[in-house]
């Protein structure tokens, strides 16, 4: 497959049926749909990451979520997850709108994109390991077309860092050995023997519902996680350092 740079990218990927169990998942949540999105035309394919081809910070997720990402067709957009998520990254200057309802709403990332290492939605939000290993060449192509600029990377919950750190070694990172374990608020340093292209890569709790309402994961944590991250990847002239 011949990519030339991200956008190429994300169309080969959208067009991508290579899982059976979720191609039939994320069409049949298509077909059915949500009753408070009845008069939605759902995405119902693989969703791309969302930002900018020269991002210095990546965030990286689990998988869209049957009626957010599935329906609208971007990252976080359209669920909970993606309200708390957007929001932090508003707040923290990242972000040019606090919310992301749908694909037109308007909003931009600044340095910053968004993706995950399962592209679609899975049933019960748990795609099987077999499921991860299968999406994972996607991130690797992502990661080899971010290298010349990026700089720190977020990953969002244990499933993410599990599914992430194989996929960084295959692009060409030095991953530690044993590997890292997975904690909020954890820092890495991941280098490249064939370059200077090092990273930071920064745990944080999911931005599930689980975590935000039962206070595992608070606003505040998750600005934090965020702004330190963005100071790493040499965002820190857009990063707003005030408690909100």
């Amino acid at each position: 497959m011949d990519i030339r740079g991200l956008p190429d990218l994300d169309r080969h990927l959208a067009d991508c049926r290579a899982c059976p169990r979720l191609v039939a998942w994320r069409e049949e949540v298509a077909r059915t749909k949500r009753a408070a999105f009845a008069d939605w035309t759902y995405w119902g394919r693989p969703v791309p990451g969302f930002g900018p081809p020269d991002a210095r910070l990546l965030i990286i997720g689990l998988a869209p979520a049957a009626h957010g990402g599935n329906r609208t067709g971007r990252m976080f957009t359209g669920d909970r997850s993606g309200d708390v998520l957007y929001r932090a990254m508003y707040d923290v200057g990242l972000a040019s709108q606090p919310t992301s309802v749908s694909v037109d709403d308007g909003l931009e990332l600044y340095g910053v994109r968004v993706t995950a290492p399962v592209h679609c939605a899975p049933p019960a939000n748990k795609p099987t390991p077999e499921e991860r290993d299968t999406c994972r060449h996607w991130l690797v192509r992502e990661l080899g077309l971010l290298r010349p600029t990026l700089r720190a990377v977020v990953v969002l919950g244990a499933f993410g860092w599990q599914a992430a750190l194989p996929a960084f070694a295959e692009a060409g990172w030095t991953v530690p050995r044993p590997r890292p374990a997975f904690a909020h608020g954890t820092r890495v340093r991941l280098d490249r023997p064939d370059g200077p292209e090092g990273l930071d890569l920064f745990g944080c709790f999911h931005v599930s519902q689980r975590n935000t309402f039962t206070g595992r994961l608070t606003p505040e944590m998750l600005r934090e996680v965020l702004r330190t991250a963005a100071d790493a990847a040499g965002l820190g002239d857009r990063v707003a350092w005030k408690t909100r």
